[in-house]
């Protein structure tokens, strides 16, 4: 649960330390220090920051969470369970900063990939129906509704669901 400057550290530690331990003929500890660096920097491209963006985005940060998301080296590696994750905040930070076509964007990339359950699923698909409403869309709304339909599990995403539903099908 590191930011990238903490992992570079990190992996620069580890990667003296097995320096230093091959310099002593400490072959086992050295092995261990490499395994240490390899996992750092396998987490840095698998994992990232998604966890402590997570965190600052739930207490409601949401620029630093964004800088957080920001440092992601690369999206596409990112572990399947984190990518969704990484794709709703980047969607919900675009969503506040009013930029519908990069939230619509990430909301469609967060709901090819797994996120806390079957909930979490039918919110994503809320939005998008709401943004599809934004646009006018009924096709897309009214596609939209019925997967969140499907996914949804709580009274409340069932009641959002209803009153979207009904402001599509009055376009």
């Amino acid at each position: 649960m590191y930011n990238s400057k903490g992992r570079y550290a990190l992996m620069a530690v580890f990667a003296v330390a097995a320096l230093a331990c091959l310099f002593y003929d400490q072959y086992q500890l050295a092995a261990i220090a490499g395994f240490l660096f390899a996992f750092v920097l396998w987490s840095h491209f698998k994992h990232s920051s998604i966890v402590l963006a997570s965190k600052h985005f739930k207490n409601g940060d949401h620029e630093r969470a964004e800088k957080l998301l920001n440092e992601v080296p690369n999206a596409d590696r990112l572990a399947r369970n984190r990518r969704g994750y990484y794709e709703f905040m980047r969607a919900n930070i675009a969503l506040k900063k009013e930029d519908y076509e990069a939230a619509e964007f990430h909301f469609q990339i967060a709901s090819r990939f797994p996120l806390g359950g079957k909930n979490d699923k039918a919110f994503v698909m809320i939005h998008l129906a709401n943004l599809a409403l934004r646009k006018k869309d009924k096709v897309r709304g009214s596609a939209y509704i019925e997967k969140a339909k499907e996914l949804a599990v709580t009274p409340k995403a069932q009641d959002i669901i209803s009153k979207i539903e009904k402001e599509v099908n009055s376009l």
